[in-house]
C-alpha cells in the first residue's frame, strides 16, 4: 500500500511565533521561568518526582484559592473543562441548578448543566450590572437548587460579582455553591474557605501567567459528600472526581491510582506559576493588580472614554470593559493596534460584541510599563480614525 496523503509542505517550514504583548482577555505573556520549567526533561507520569510536583501544585491551588479543601487538583484541561467537572461531579437528573446569568459564562454554564440532566433554573441582572445577595437569596428560596452556580470575574462584561454572604445562605438553604474564577484569581481578593465556596475553580492562562491547559479546582468536604451520595456515576470518566481524586492522591486512606496521563511539562509550568504568585504574596498580587487597573482607567478617562461597568465596585480589574464611542470601527482600532505595535485588545463577547473593547491587566501584563504601552498603541488608533 502506498501513502495517500503527502508530508504537508508547511510542516518543513521553520514554526512562526511572533512575541505579542497579550492584553486581552486572556491568555496573559508567560514569563521566562515558566517556559524554562516547561522545557525541563519530561518525567513519567507516576514517577516519584513528579507525584512530589503533583504534591506542590495541590499546595499551589490551596494557597491561591484560600483553602484547606483535602480535594484540591489541576485538571489536564482548559477552564472549560473545569465549569464541565463541575457540573458532570454535582448534577445528575433529578437534582437542581441555578445559574446566577449575568454574561456568557451564565449562559455555557447552563447548557453544560442541562447536558447533565438537571434541572436549570436562572436569574439574570441588565448587562453590565453584579446581583445583589438579596436578588439571589430570592432566586434560591423560589427554585430551591441543589447547586447555584455563580461567576466571581464575568470577562465578557467585565463584571465583579461580590460573593460575601452567599455560601452562609447557601448552606442555610441546603443548597452548595459553586463559583468560577478563571478570570478573577489572583487578581481581587479571595478567600475560598471564609466564603464558605463549595466548588470553586479557575484557569492557567490569566493572572497564574501559564500556557493554557490546566484548570486548578477544589472541592469541599459538603461537596466531595454530596459526590459520594450520588445515584449515578457521572457521565463523564475523563472529569470523574472519584478518579481524580485518586490521582491526585486527595482521598484518605486509598492511596495514588493511575487515572490518565497527565501533562507532564504542563503541570512543570503550572507548578512554577503558582510559586511565582506564592513568592510574590496572594495581598501584594491582589493590590498590584489594583493599582495597574486603575493606572489603565485613569488613562482611558483622559482619552475620553468611558467604562462599560457603571459601578466602580462592580468593574473586574483583570478584564476591563470599554464603550466603544459613536462612530468608531472597534475592530479597525483593535487591528491597528495589532497591525502596529503587536498590542491585543479584543472586542466584546457575548452580549458586549460589538459593543466595547476589552483590555486584559492580568499576571506579567498587570505592570506599569506594560499598561502604558496599551494606552498609547490605543491613543494611536483612535487618532487613525479622527478621534
Amino acid at each position: 500500500m502506498t501513502l495517500d496523503v503527502p508530508s504537508p509542505p508547511s510542516l518543513a517550514e521553520p514554526i512562526n511565533v511572533p512575541l505579542k504583548t497579550l492584553t486581552g482577555p486572556g491568555p496573559s505573556n508567560v514569563s521566562d521561568r515558566v517556559l524554562q520549567a516547561q522545557s525541563l526533561p519530561t518525567l513519567g507520569h507516576l514517577h516519584p518526582e513528579f507525584t512530589k510536583i503533583m504534591d506542590d501544585v495541590k499546595a499551589g491551588v490551596q494557597y491561591i484559592f484560600q483553602t484547606k479543601n483535602p480535594m484540591s487538583l489541576a485538571l489536564s484541561a482548559t477552564g472549560h473543562a473545569a465549569m464541565e467537572c463541575v457540573m458532570t461531579n454535582m448534577l445528575e437528573p433529578g437534582k437542581t441548578v441555578l445559574i446566577a446569568n449575568n454574561g456568557i459564562w451564565g449562559v455555557r454554564s447552563a447548557d453544560m448543566a442541562r447536558r447533565q440532566g438537571a434541572t436549570v433554573k436562572e436569574i439574570t441582572t441588565p448587562t453590565g450590572t453584579c446581583f445583589t445577595l438579596e436578588q439571589i437569596t430570592a432566586g434560591v428560596k423560589e427554585h430551591k437548587p441543589d447547586l447555584l452556580f455563580v461567576t466571581h470575574g464575568e470577562s465578557s462584561t467585565g463584571v465583579l460579582q461580590p460573593l460575601e454572604g452567599l455560601g452562609p445562605m447557601c448552606h442555610a438553604n441546603n443548597c452548595l455553591l459553586a463559583v468560577d474564577t478563571v478570570a478573577s484569581l489572583g487578581g481581587t481578593p479571595l478567600y475560598a474557605d471564609q466564603l464558605e465556596i463549595d466548588v470553586i475553580y479557575t484557569g492557567s492562562q490569566k493572572v497564574l501567567g501559564v500556557p493554557p491547559g490546566t484548570a486548578p479546582i477544589s472541592f469541599s468536604p459538603k461537596a466531595t459528600a454530596a459526590f459520594q451520595a450520588r445515584k449515578n456515576p457521572p457521565c463523564s470518566f475523563y472529569l470523574d472526581l472519584g478518579w481524580l481524586g485518586e490521582y491526585w492522591n486527595c482521598w484518605p486512606g486509598k492511596g495514588r491510582v493511575y487515572h490518565h496521563t497527565a501533562p507532564v511539562n504542563t503541570l512543570y509550568g503550572l507548578r512554577e506559576g503558582l510559586a511565582i504568585v506564592a513568592e510574590e504574596g496572594l495581598e501584594n498580587c491582589w493590590r498590584r493588580h489594583r493599582l495597574c487597573a486603575d493606572h489603565l482607567h485613569t488613562g482611558l478617562r483622559d482619552m475620553g472614554l468611558e467604562l462599560f461597568v457603571p459601578d466602580p465596585k462592580a468593574r473586574l480589574p483583570t478584564v476591563n470593559t470599554i464603550k466603544v464611542p459613536q462612530g468608531v470601527d472597534w475592530a479597525a482600532v483593535s487591528k491597528h493596534c495589532m497591525a502596529n505595535h503587536l498590542v491585543e485588545i479584543s472586542g466584546g463577547l457575548g452580549p458586549t460584541a460589538g459593543k466595547v473593547w476589552r483590555i486584559g491587566v492580568m499576571g506579567n501584563n498587570a505592570n506599569i510599563k506594560t499598561i502604558s504601552k496599551v494606552l498609547d498603541a490605543l491613543k494611536e488608533a483612535l487618532a487613525a480614525q479622527g478621534k
